[in-house]
């Protein structure tokens, strides 16, 4: 998705084309009409021109002052230049001020471009002269889409191949530069892709850029090789000092900015990355630490750092979703915070939570009225009054079934197709019985019996030949949320459980819940305490089961925010990114397949870290388990996640959903043949991989150019050993020595920021929207945990308030709808996988076509969703008010959809 208008200016850096002033290069705040005098043969009037930029492109183009393009005179010949600098958001005007800068343009002296060839002087053995001209702006060609740049290259005829260009920014203030097309040489026109803000001289004395074409270490050119190691250089930094705005260093640091032990000794957060919690890195920003504690890092910023290139801030494709949050999370969220006066209150009727929807929340006059272009979805405008209110849109899937959230079956199907079917495993053993201390946990043995079980499922069949036959099934945070259970019970209103969830395979391939176990370990002087509930046809038991599923269901909701979505996709793959930049050249094969997958995930994550992980961020303040959750997260990075079962088909195996059976369609056969992810994520996943066979294989024809790639094998040692350090010693890593092994392992990068990421995020309203079908947290225990006479007595009269009063609270709720709602939007420009080629793959007629078989698969991929989604045989995702599967369909048009699949994790 796309990024927040922040404003990451210094003092020395300012952005050219600026956010918020009128318009252009270092203008004074004054405006008026720019006189231009042109001399047709056929009138003296002089046109009046207008100077600006408008919503698309800027172009800055090249030209020859005397000479035709390619043309020879004497011993060079003359080669045009089109510059191409994509201007920033809020720009839109008609007139400028005159500056030093806009004089400069015009005079030709504000951008310098030199040309590099490939190969050294064969002669000399030497790097041959650069050859050099400015780029003039032309003021009569210039409209509101473009401004465009006069300058000419006078090139030796014997200069040799063009290998990469330079670019010096002499203006005071930084501008993007989207590309550079150069036309006169053979085979033209020879398109450098840039996308990188270039910084005035005094910051950064000049940039380079390399053309289209992909080398490995070895077959770098020898005229671009020490340019290519002096590049990754400056990108590696020295792991010194404070990280400026216009930096491009990419280095490794902690999570030990997420508390703020200064502000308040309550907002301390331990250091997430070590030996004592094991963590992925983050992307070092080099503030102060602490004044408390110095191993955590201050917060003395509104925007963490993160290199330039990774900020598009203010670019107009880069800029929806990011911004959308932003705005959520700094203006909308503090707003309803301070209406809703007591942070305690609960919904009394289930027809206060519809008003959500019907009526809405009236915001104060002195909301910000840009709320309304941001956030169009949340905040609608009142004609009437000068008021806004906040109100939600209907769930799709509340939409087609108001009662889907209170159905079993429903519960049970989501599980399968709904937003987090990364927790479901199949039941191997019997009887269940926990792994930890039992001096500290209690006894170990489930309170899940064979009876009950056998209760259950009678008529069907034995126990016994559930298990042998694969068709039990468990989501199981008994052993993963126990020890959490005594520290979530010490926050204010925050109740918790270990639990195990068992699920039976009906013989018609749907999920059926048979029971649920809640846990309470040994604390506060009470012995351990532990409940299994079943459906029931009698009111008590009834009740309940739906209390105990609303207690399951917050588990199932912290597990998917904090592990399925942010750990397993946004977190861990800022290591790869970060290692990519460092060790993989902008000119390697590899870099450039999975550049477009990593776009905007660090500044997303900057953001995530400012204001939504942070300590009393909205995950602290509304998940399970509370200000404990990222410890958690830890936790279960230390005793889950593994890189290898980051790949789908692995994943599915390692819990029991899929067996390895090679005459399968894709190499492993189901268990639950009628799991809608499970289906459409293989085919995807298949999708990807021939797509990165096809990539992989034409650059590493000999598979031991994959060992011998000091780059590549730079880049996984650093995801290892430094990204992914905590688990370095890990058994489980896949070597790197042949094409098959590179294949798996971009393949599973590639997965994670595509499928995984769009499978967990985009339909989180569809599904969450409507908060009681998946609570975030609870906040009472079961009423017959430590039943009282007056509390079982007040279950007994009011069972419809205890359940209320045990979901989310006011302000928790409307805050989350708000996220989820945010978070499952698409951008009207979003980078949609296998949708447009990048400009290095086009380029080469291999590498294109295969990505055009990419496209084709992708797209004849979207009419399997709708042939699987229209077969009511698959009673998983058809039938009546049911949601269809689509969230691992590729395409989407904007805003909320439930389907869609991103390059890139870029929101």
């Amino acid at each position: 998705m796309l990024k927040p208008q922040i404003n990451h200016q210094t003092q020395s850096t300012k952005t050219l084309f600026p956010l918020e002033k009128p318009f252009l290069i270092g203008n004074g705040g004054q405006s008026f009409l720019l006189q231009i005098q042109s001399m047709p043969p056929s009138s003296n009037k002089a046109p009046k021109v207008r100077v600006g930029f408008s919503s698309s492109n800027i172009q800055a183009i090249t030209s020859p002052f005397s000479t035709s393009w390619g043309s020879r005179k004497s011993d060079t010949i003359n080669v045009k230049a089109v510059v191409t600098v994509t201007r920033t958001i809020g720009s839109i005007i008609s007139d400028v001020t005159l500056d030093t800068d806009d004089l400069k343009d015009l005079m030709g002296r504000s951008l310098q471009l030199e040309l590099v060839c490939a190969e050294l002087d064969p002669k000399t053995g030497q790097e041959k002269p650069t050859v050099k001209a400015f780029a003039a702006r032309d003021i009569l060609a210039s409209d509101l889409s473009n401004i465009k740049y006069k300058a000419d290259f006078k090139v030796p005829l014997d200069f040799g191949e063009v290998g990469a260009i330079y670019v010096k920014n002499e203006h005071r203030t930084e501008f993007f530069l989207k590309d550079v097309v150069l036309e006169g040489f053979p085979n033209s026109p020879l398109k450098i892709t840039c996308d990188s803000w270039i910084q005035p001289k005094s910051v950064e004395e000049k940039r380079i850029f390399f053309t289209y074409k992909s080398y490995l270490p070895s077959e770098t050119p020898n005229g671009l090789e020490k340019l290519r190691s002096k590049e990754l250089e400056k990108l590696r930094g020295n792991g010194q000092g404070r990280r400026k705005t216009s930096d491009r260093i990419y280095d490794y640091d902690v999570y030990n900015d997420l508390g703020s032990p200064d502000t308040d000794p309550n907002l301390a957060r331990p250091v997430l990355g070590g030996k004592q919690n094991p963590y992925p890195r983050r992307g070092r920003t080099g503030r102060p630490p602490c004044k408390k504690d110095q191993n955590s890092e201050s917060r003395d910023a509104l925007v963490f750092y993160v290199p330039r290139d990774e900020s598009f801030s203010g670019i107009k494709t880069a800029t929806f979703g990011a911004k959308a949050l932003y705005a959520l999370l700094h203006s909308l969220i503090p707003t309803l915070t301070s209406l809703i006066m007591d942070r305690d209150r609960g919904f009394p009727y289930f027809t206060e939570i519809d008003k959500l929807f019907n009526e809405g929340v009236n915001l104060p006059k002195k909301t910000k009225a840009s709320l309304v272009s941001v956030i169009p979805r949340l905040v609608k405008d009142v004609k009437d009054t000068a008021d806004n209110i906040l109100k939600f849109e209907t769930p799709d899937a509340m939409d087609r079934d108001k009662f889907f959230w209170f159905r079993d079956e429903e519960f049970a199907r989501q599980t399968l197709a709904g937003l987090n079917p990364y927790a479901l495993q199949l039941v191997t053993e019997w009887p269940l019985k926990s792994k930890l201390d039992p001096e500290i946990y209690g006894p170990p043995q489930s309170a899940i019996t064979k009876e009950i079980v056998e209760h259950e499922i009678r008529g069907f069949m034995t126990l016994e030949e559930a298990l042998e036959q694969k068709k039990l099934f468990m989501l199981d945070y008994h052993d993963l949320l126990l020890p959490f259970v005594e520290k979530v019970r010490q926050q204010k209103d925050t109740s918790f459980y270990g639990s195990r969830t068992l699920f039976f395979l009906n013989p018609d391939g749907t999920l059926r819940p048979v029971a649920i176990e809640l846990t309470r370990p040994p604390m506060d002087g009470k012995p351990q305490w532990k409940r299994v509930y079943t459906p029931s046809w009698h009111s008590t038991e009834c009740w309940l089961w739906k209390i105990a599923k609303s207690h399951v269901l917050a588990h199932d909701s912290g597990y998917h925010q904090l592990v399925s979505h942010w750990l397993r996709t946004h977190c861990c793959t800022e290591p790869y990114i970060i290692a990519t930049n460092r060790q993989l050249s902008a000119m390697h094969p590899i870099y450039r397949l999975l550049n477009p997958h990593f776009r905007y995930t660090m500044e997303i994550n900057a953001l995530a870290r400012l204001a939504l992980i942070n300590a009393e961020g909205v995950i602290e303040s509304s998940f399970s388990p509370g200000k404990d959750s990222i410890a958690f997260s830890s936790y279960i990075y230390d005793k889950q996640w593994r890189f290898d079962t980051e790949a789908l088909p692995k994943d599915l195996i390692s819990r029991g959903l899929a067996v390895e059976d090679r005459s399968a369609p894709h190499g492993v056969k189901l268990t639950i043949e009628d799991n809608p992810f499970a289906n459409d994520g293989l085919v995807l996943w298949d999708i990807i991989k021939q797509w990165v066979t096809d990539y992989v294989n034409h650059y590493y024809p000999d598979p031991s150019l994959v060992e011998s790639d000091k780059e590549l094998q730079a880049w996984w040692s650093e995801i290892r050993n430094v990204g992914h350090g905590d688990k370095k010693d890990e058994p489980w890593w896949p070597v790197l020595k042949t094409s098959e092994d590179l294949i798996e392992i971009v393949t599973t990068i590639v997965w994670v920021t595509s499928g995984h990421h769009a499978s967990v995020n985009f339909g989180q309203y569809t599904y969450g929207g409507y908060f009681p079908n998946r609570p975030t947290i609870t906040r009472t225990n079961m009423p017959d945990e430590d039943q009282t006479e007056e509390k079982w007595k007040y279950f007994m009269e009011k069972p419809e308030a205890v359940l209320l009063e045990t979901l989310p609270s006011q302000i928790q709720a409307t805050k989350v709808m708000a996220v989820l709602d945010t978070l499952s939007t698409h951008s009207p420009e979003e980078e949609y996988l296998g949708d447009i080629v990048e400009p290095s793959w086009e380029q080469d007629p291999v590498i294109n076509a295969a990505f055009q078989r990419f496209n084709g698969r992708l797209k004849d991929f979207e009419g399997v969703v709708d042939g699987r989604n229209a077969d009511t045989n698959l009673k998983n995702r058809n039938g009546a008010g049911m949601m269809p599967y689509e969230l691992l369909k590729p395409f989407s048009k904007a805003g909320v959809t439930g389907k869609g699949v991103p390059y890139s994790i870029s929101i």
